[in-house]
């Protein structure tokens, strides 16, 4: 007895599945996060002139720690460490 081959194409069950995961890999990698900022926010991101001052009075007080010339206040101390646990 004599059996013919049909023409069929080899069928691999798996070969699918992994298609489909390298097709959804490639989507992954296609996918990219965009930001974008408001006018407003990059206004408020910007220096202000009260940002200004801060960092000119904390090099003050930085020149005046290091050279030993910086005093306490303690009765102001006190009064803002009173106000600000009563809160």
């Amino acid at each position: 007895m004599k059996i013919n081959r049909f023409n069929l194409p080899a069928v691999n069950p798996y070969k699918a599945n992994q298609l489909k995961a390298e097709q959804a890999e490639q989507q992954n990698k296609m996918k990219t996060d965009k930001l974008e900022i408001s006018s407003k926010a990059k206004q408020l991101s910007e220096m202000s002139t009260f940002t200004a001052e801060r960092n000119e009075r904390v090099q003050q007080l930085k020149k005046q720690v290091e050279s030993g010339t910086y005093k306490v206040d303690a009765d102001q101390l006190a009064s803002n460490l009173v106000r600000h646990f009563k809160k």
